[in-house]
């Protein structure tokens, strides 16, 4: 059961006997009491924030056409066979619509009585399913990833088979954090910016399918890294931005602009979190690991 308020998403979830675990997608050790669910009797509920929606990685989704909001999340259900079940939650918001006027007619206009159809065509564009991943040696990872600090990763952003042929995509903003209170923007208006925390060997590329290679890396007072991002959606593709060797990105290195022009093709705007989590295994620098999820 999904209970949708205007600051907050609260499910309820029945727990049977056969399920030991409930938890969000990639925070399954994630030690924010606001992520976790409150257990009671037979029944587990989350109470998931919609004002700080990266709080818990719930992704949100604004229909620039009607500013209509979907906020989302996966959770997992864990059964005593070590199977898992996946539940997606949602809840919508309309936004406030503003009446817009045509332009008075011109004086002696007519339109004609007899209108000939000879035919009517309408379709509707499916509704993009953004999804985010990591790669390790070329391989996909699913669940949680155990590397040592500097072990080359790839980030990426792409959509579901039924809409890729009609959207493309363009990353517009990017930050990450220590989920406390250090933090940097590493994308912004589009290009990359320059930056200490992360070093990418490669810029978002790919107006449909957007990757970006970098080494795992860790902040010093926290076990955790995030990722906040801003994706645009286009129909058919986003104008990317012009970089100073005359290749267009999709979150590229680039001086900082100050604003990002304008795309008539924006349908959606899609935030995005990702977390990594850091693992202690010894005192020494290489001994420390980090395990990504999403």
């Amino acid at each position: 059961k999904v209970r949708c308020n205007r600051d907050s998403m609260i499910v309820e979830i029945r727990r049977t006997d056969d399920i030991n675990n409930i938890y969000l997608e990639g925070l399954k050790y994630f030690t924010d009491v606001a992520c976790q669910p409150t257990l009671v009797d037979h029944q587990a509920v989350f109470k998931l924030s919609l004002t700080n929606f990266y709080q818990c990685g719930v992704t949100r989704m604004i229909q620039k056409s009607n500013n209509l909001t979907a906020y989302y999340h996966r959770i997992i259900l864990e059964s005593g066979d070590n199977e898992k079940h996946v539940l997606q939650v949602k809840c919508l918001q309309t936004g406030n619509h503003t009446i817009v006027k045509r332009n008075v007619l011109p004086a002696g206009f007519q339109e004609p009585i007899d209108l000939d159809i000879t035919s009517s065509l309408t379709e509707v564009a499916p509704q993009p399913k953004l999804q985010v991943g990591v790669r390790q040696a070329g391989k996909l990872v699913s669940g949680e990833l155990n590397v040592n600090p500097g072990t080359p990763l790839q980030m990426e952003i792409y959509l579901d088979k039924t809409s890729a042929p009609v959207y493309g995509l363009l990353v517009s903003y990017m930050q990450v954090s220590d989920t406390k209170a250090q933090e940097e923007t590493i994308i912004f208006n589009g290009p990359a910016r320059a930056y200490e925390l992360i070093a990418t060997e490669s810029p978002f590329l790919d107006g449909d399918f957007l990757t970006a290679k970098f080494r795992a890396f860790k902040f010093p007072d926290s076990t955790y890294v995030q990722f906040k991002g801003t994706v645009n959606v286009c129909l058919d593709k986003c104008r990317g931005i012009e970089c100073s060797n005359g290749q267009m990105g999709y979150g590229r290195k680039k001086r900082e602009i100050p604003e990002m022009p304008p795309d008539p093709n924006k349908v959606f705007e899609v935030s995005i979190t990702s977390f990594i989590k850091v693992d202690y295994k010894g005192d020494k620098l290489l001994d420390k690991g980090a395990s990504y999820t999403y």
